[in-house]
């Protein structure tokens, strides 16, 4: 994903906030996670990665979160294992819902489910191919991330 604002100031300390959403392709068993990291100066999605809830979708985010970020940011996720796994611990803290520290992530993630039917739980809009299920998701991300600026 094209990171479309410079990094924060050096003075200013850059926050992601992570979080994960489940989708499906075809089938309802046939669940796809959607893993996000989200600027919380720019409020915009820096990073994704699409695949199952296990460590290995979760390395593919943090490999996928530019460099400038992920050697100095700030890294807020709730207490689901894999972030512990592969995010550095003196940088990253596993929060629960009532900090308020992930709460800009989770409103995207309802924002995605309201603009997008195929990402919503109960619907006749689903994707048919991992493919098109991605590139929904990339359209989406870009249009939302331009919005921001």
């Amino acid at each position: 994903m094209e990171q479309t604002l410079a990094p924060a100031a050096k003075d200013e300390e850059e926050v992601l906030e992570l979080d994960e959403l489940w989708s499906f392709v075809y089938e309802k068993q046939r669940k796809r996670w959607i893993w996000l990291a989200l600027s919380r100066r720019t409020r915009q999605v820096v990073a994704y990665a699409i695949g199952n809830r296990g460590e290995e979708t979760c390395r593919k985010l943090w490999e996928r979160i530019p460099k400038s970020y992920r050697a100095e940011g700030i890294f807020y996720s709730d207490f689901w294992e894999s972030y512990q796994k592969v995010f550095p611990e003196d940088r990253h803290q596993a929060v629960g819902k009532e900090s308020g520290q992930t709460n800009h992530v989770e409103r995207w993630n309802c924002t995605l489910r309201q603009r997008l039917g195929r990402f919503v739980r109960k619907t006749l809009s689903f994707s048919k191919s991992e493919e098109m299920h991605e590139v929904c998701l990339v359209l989406f991300l870009h249009y939302y991330n331009r919005l921001c600026l």
